[in-house]
């Protein structure tokens, strides 16, 4: 083999593999070496390997499943957390303590520092309890609309890994129970536990959720899944062996083995933000959304209207309907409701005295409010007096 160095320092002639690992140094590759130079199968290359690549990347569109995770929306205000009472706290998160518990849920600004965060919720216990009879139980959680999981494949061989991870401040520590659970065409749970360290102390938990390659999730707009955080449970549902991230057939007994009573005492606080759920086995970065996408995300569920309704016709002297196309379709035909003050103006304004009937669909509302002398055949404008003044209309699951 002849090598040849000629004037302008140009090497020909070597032959491949003719110079040991490390004699060439990064300065000796010029910046500009062609792509045509470059044939031939790359070597694999380990991803320890690369450097300066984004870890938080998305393909694809929105990564978190849960609505509302970084609990920046509030429409329903303080909620008074009462005995069975199911209520609906934060947007899209619910809780149902059954038991002597009671607590208020409001939004607050407690939050971890330094994870771009500005709300939690924030569960003040005002009543503790022993959970003492065996089917107590004090849960939060959230449901997931159906046709929204339809990616994760359930019910075949390759169902989806999902990751789930969420910041928790508990007065309580010891050990929580997360249940991944899913009733469609089979009734499955998946509990997992996982551990608060330190008393009123932000943590940050990650719990990785097995596919379910057995349970459908029916492509519907019903519950497909639901997560839930145990905060305190009774014997009933703690008698059985826990199997951590494993699916199995719903046993009530196996659901919350080892869970910590959170609300014994009315000195107890539960926050929680930040929370993710996204497919795959690796946690990445909260992916925090506008207010304004996270809002209309909300509203397919529920929906808080203030100020003018819109305008309606006067059928009767003591009733007027309006029809009024809400904000973004929503899930199902919803409930209608109203508080404070709602006004009818047929030419004077007028105050209405109930909400006489209601009905509609997904994507458009009628609402008839009871009045006492309008004006038959005349248009009107109903619409709401103050802050106090709300019409609501619920579709949740």
């Amino acid at each position: 083999m002849a090598v040849v160095i000629n004037g302008s320092g140009t090497v020909t002639g070597l032959a491949v593999g003719g110079l040991p690992d490390g004699t060439v140094d990064n300065d000796t590759v010029a910046s500009g070496l062609a792509s045509s130079k470059l044939t031939g199968a790359l070597p694999a290359i380990s991803a320890a390997s690369l450097t300066n690549v984004p870890k938080d990347v998305t393909v694809g569109g929105r990564k978190n499943i849960i609505i509302n995770g970084a609990m920046n929306v509030y429409q329903r205000g303080s909620v008074n957390i009462t005995d069975a009472g199911n209520e609906y706290t934060l947007d899209r998160f619910q809780a149902y303590w059954r038991g002597g518990a009671l607590a208020t849920a409001t939004q607050d600004t407690d939050v971890p520092a330094g994870q771009g965060f500005s709300s939690s919720i924030k569960m003040d216990v005002t009543t503790g309890d022993s959970l003492g009879t065996s089917n107590d139980l004090v849960l939060f959680r959230q449901k997931i609309e159906a046709q929204d999981l339809q990616h994760l494949e359930y019910g075949h061989a390759n169902a989806k890994t999902m990751t789930l991870t969420f910041w928790i401040k508990s007065t309580v520590t010891g050990t929580y129970i997360l249940r991944a659970s899913q009733s469609d065409a089979s009734d499955r749970i998946n509990s997992t536990a996982y551990t608060v360290s330190s008393a009123n102390t932000w943590e940050k938990k990650t719990i990785t959720i097995a596919g379910d390659t057995s349970g459908v999730i029916d492509n519907n707009t019903g519950n497909g899944l639901e997560l839930t955080w145990c905060l305190g449970s009774g014997s009933d549902y703690t008698s059985g062996t826990r199997s951590d991230n494993t699916w199995i057939a719903y046993d009530a007994t196996k659901q919350f083995q080892g869970q910590v009573n959170a609300v014994n005492s009315a000195s107890n606080n539960i926050y929680i933000t930040g929370v993710q759920l996204e497919v795959g086995s690796v946690a990445t970065d909260f992916e925090h959304r506008s207010y304004g996408e996270e809002l209309a995300l909300c509203h397919r569920y529920y929906e808080v209207i203030t100020g003018g309704l819109g305008m309606g016709i006067v059928k009767s002297t003591t009733a007027a309907d309006c029809a009024f196309q809400p904000k973004v379709n929503k899930r199902a035909a919803p409930t209608i409701s109203f508080s404070g003050t709602i006004f009818a103006n047929d030419g004077s304004a007028q105050q209405g005295a109930s909400l006489s009937s209601t009905g509609g669909t997904q994507d458009g509302l009628i609402v008839i409010i009871g009045f006492s002398s309008l004006n038959v055949g005349r248009a009107c404008m109903l619409y709401t007096s103050g802050l106090n003044g709300r019409l609501i209309a619920d579709s949740e699951l």
